[in-house]
């Protein structure tokens, strides 16, 4: 939290602080101000100063003379010099009463004691005022409650903000854990969708079509929410590993599409026969191969999903993601990707852009002589 005004920080930061401390998803809510620490204020009396002669100058004079460091003299030898510093005695410096014991001169000459032309306040200050880009700054921090997310967690301290209305002049922003995690959702789905964009352009080119393309990239969502149910039935979040996870399955899973839709539009091609039939006889000689690539990756799977060890909650989403992923996407998919293959099929017919199928030439007869 920045704030132009020192004053402004003193003010809301404990309002917030409270209002944090009330919310179920926060936890070790605490904040690094310290402004408990106490300060004296000189009030001076300018009608009894200028009645015993006392000049504002020589106040400061004595004050700086007995608190400050007053470079008074220095001292010459052959091989160095020492420098002399004005100050009243260490056990004079301490508490409140220190200031009763000085002693001004007045234009007369004569000593006046200072407490006769001032008068001491005690107020809060603060210890430490740290700044961030210039300007005065506190850092809130935060655990998380058990069960509770950091994607939650962000959206309680936004709402919190709202309802305490705090003045413009204060701007709040997310450090550390929580700016990485906001940082890496924004990133991650420009990757997601990236990556989604590159294997069009390349299934484009692998099979000369605009639309089979999509009927592979039609398994990528039940992969997706295979993953999401998987973590919600594990009560994992969504983190960094989890979408990593889910970049992972765009790869693994499509591979199913691919050996049905290679298939069949071979069979289609080659062997002239109907998309229905294509599809149909792709996906029972497709179907071992599919199940033990998906078993293999999956098995792989599991050891991340179920070990133990250090630094083993980091690669617990990971393991839940890929192996809740696979086995919905296992399932879906050798339904779903023929229904899908052959409404767009249709699709292409409609709109007059599916190739005939390829007829067998005869091979022409070698005539010996």
């Amino acid at each position: 939290m920045q704030a132009v005004d020192p004053q402004d920080l003193s003010t809301w930061v404990p309002r917030l602080v409270n209002r944090l401390r009330s919310e179920p998803r926060l936890a070790d809510v605490v904040s690094d101000q310290q402004d408990d620490g106490l300060q004296a204020y000189l009030e001076i009396d300018r009608d009894a100063a200028a009645r015993l002669g006392v000049t504002v100058a020589a106040i400061d004079n004595a004050l700086y003379g007995a608190f400050g460091q007053r470079l008074v003299s220095t001292i010459f030898t052959q091989s160095n010099q020492y420098r002399v510093v004005l100050e009243a005695r260490p056990d004079q410096q301490t508490g409140l009463a220190a200031l009763d014991g000085l002693y001004l001169t007045s234009a007369t000459g004569a000593q006046v004691r200072l407490g006769s032309v001032v008068r001491v306040q005690e107020k809060n200050a603060p210890l430490a005022i740290n700044h961030l880009a210039q300007f005065p700054a506190a850092t809130i921090s935060f655990n998380l409650a058990p069960g509770a997310s950091l994607g939650q967690a962000v959206n309680t301290i936004e709402r919190a903000e709202r309802e305490l209305g705090m003045p413009a002049s204060l701007r709040t922003g997310f450090a550390g854990a929580a700016l990485a995690f906001r940082a890496s959702l924004l990133n991650t789905l420009f990757l997601i969708l990236a990556a989604i964009v590159a294997m069009y352009i390349v299934l484009g080119v692998l099979y000369e079509s605009t639309i089979h393309p999509l009927t592979i990239l039609s398994t990528l969502p039940s992969a997706t929410v295979g993953a999401l149910i998987a973590l919600m039935i594990a009560g994992s979040d969504l983190g960094v590993m989890g979408i990593i996870g889910i970049i992972l399955l765009i790869g693994i899973v499509k591979k199913n599409a691919i050996m049905m839709i290679d298939f069949a539009l071979d069979a289609e091609r080659n062997e002239g026969l109907s998309p229905r039939d294509a599809i149909h006889q792709a996906c029972l000689l497709r179907f071992r191969p599919i199940l033990m690539t998906t078993l293999a990756a999956m098995l792989g799977a599991l050891p991340l999903m179920l070990g133990t060890g250090v630094g083993s909650e980091l690669r617990h989403p990971l393991g839940i993601t890929m192996v809740g992923g696979l086995i919905f996407s296992q399932v879906l998919t050798l339904f779903t990707t023929p229904v899908v293959y052959l409404a767009f099929d249709r699709l292409a017919a409609r709109l007059g852009r599916r190739a005939p199928a390829a007829t067998l030439e005869p091979a022409p007869a070698i005539v010996q002589p």
